[in-house]
């Protein structure tokens, strides 16, 4: 009627990034991401090199390089996929971006491709952390590891 009974939703999910294996940050070889400096959340060790939009949201920011890509979902978490370390010194080789900033995207969106053989060639972890940045704005991010995720599937719980 007038919004006096619709029940404030208190609990949001982000869906897996990637399909591959889901870590916790600690995994991470990288301090800024492993000490949750970002952040909290978890990352995937790709199988494949497309990374999908983990919910509904507006595209912040595609780096040149591709190698990574923030969002603000429609509920207001502010998210940050970062495809492996260091990979901004590729220059955006192997990358395609599929977005650009300003794009409403919905979740399981294509936002990204790599190719993850080129990036192991040149030396690099294919990793790829997913980070709440405004995680001091929630109650509890919590990041779900220790399976193997398909591109949607559960991967970080946020409560107000």
């Amino acid at each position: 009627m007038f919004g006096f009974f619709k029940k404030k939703e208190n609990k949001f999910i982000l869906g897996a990034p990637a399909k591959g294996k889901a870590v916790s940050l600690k995994e991470v070889n990288d301090p800024t991401f492993a000490e949750e400096m970002l952040g909290k959340g978890m990352a995937v060790i790709p199988s494949e090199g497309k990374i999908y939009a983990p919910a509904d949201g507006e595209v912040g920011m595609v780096f040149d390089t591709f190698h990574a890509v923030s969002l603000t979902t429609d509920f207001g978490a502010e998210v940050l996929i970062h495809v492996g370390l260091d990979t901004v010194k590729l220059k955006g080789e192997g990358f395609t971006g599929h977005v650009k900033a300003g794009s409403h995207v919905k979740k399981g969106d294509l936002l990204l491709e790599v190719d993850l053989e080129k990036v192991r060639a040149a030396g690099y972890d294919t990793i790829t952390p997913m980070l709440v940045c405004n995680t001091d704005e929630y109650a509890s991010v919590t990041g779900l590891s220790g399976k193997n995720v398909e591109p949607g599937d559960d991967a970080v719980v946020i409560e107000k």
